[in-house]
């Protein structure tokens, strides 16, 4: 979807700050955050791109003025109540008010390894892959109202598969619960001047991670 959370290649915000030696967490609730956010994955109420997803659809202001862990927090908050898992009456309490909503699977304490480590999301090819190292191809000028793993910068511009990676779960079809649908997905490599104009660095190339479906040749 086109958003505020897209903002790769929007000017106006400044450069990025890396901050000399970064904790982990910056507040003890952080932490509390992705342990959350963690359990919640492993219930299979939702999956890594519906989370994604929900991030993108917060408000503008409400994404720029929250810091990163507010806004797993506030992601969360939509999926639970997009659910049916909690009410807004007991997120404003801050406490249950009705018997707990029945879930696939309950984290346990010796489930939490498995819960720590990123799920497999290669899949059975179901067809050849349409492109092939060297090829030149176009990134599709989509605008889908949903979650999309195609930035905005590239829509329409061209460049060449520098890497096939296999078959993968399909993120846009997953968040809207059309099933995994499993998709080719390549490295694409854009010039920068194509991206950014003349005016770029020449050196500078962007190496891009796109599924089939949002390439068309070139």
């Amino acid at each position: 979807m086109n958003g505020v959370h897209d903002m790769g290649g929007i000017h106006g915000f400044g450069p990025v700050e890396p901050e000399p030696n970064e904790p982990v967490f910056h507040a003890a609730w952080e932490g509390r955050v992705l342990a959350m956010q963690r359990a919640m994955t492993y219930t299979g109420a939702w999956n890594i791109d519906m989370s994604r997803a929900a991030q993108e659809m917060l408000p503008a202001p409400v994404y720029l003025a929250a810091s990163y862990y507010q806004r797993w927090a506030l992601a969360m908050e939509q999926n639970l109540l997009g659910k049916g898992l909690v009410s807004a009456d007991e997120l404003a309490a801050g406490h249950a008010l009705t018997p707990a909503k029945p879930v696939k699977r309950t984290l346990t304490a010796a489930d939490v390894s498995p819960a720590l480590t990123r799920g497999q999301y290669a899949r059975p090819a179901t067809a050849p892959a349409r492109f092939r190292l060297g090829d030149r191809v176009r990134a599709r000028n989509i605008h889908p109202p949903t979650h999309t793993r195609l930035p905005r910068y590239v829509r329409g511009h061209g460049g060449v598969v520098e890497r096939i990676q296999g078959c993968h779960v399909f993120p846009d079809t997953v968040v809207t619960g059309a099933g995994e649908n499993p998709q080719w997905l390549y490295t694409v490599v854009f010039d920068g001047r194509e991206l950014w104009g003349e005016g770029s660095d020449p050196s500078v190339k962007v190496s891009v991670e796109a599924f089939e479906p949002y390439l068309e040749p070139a």
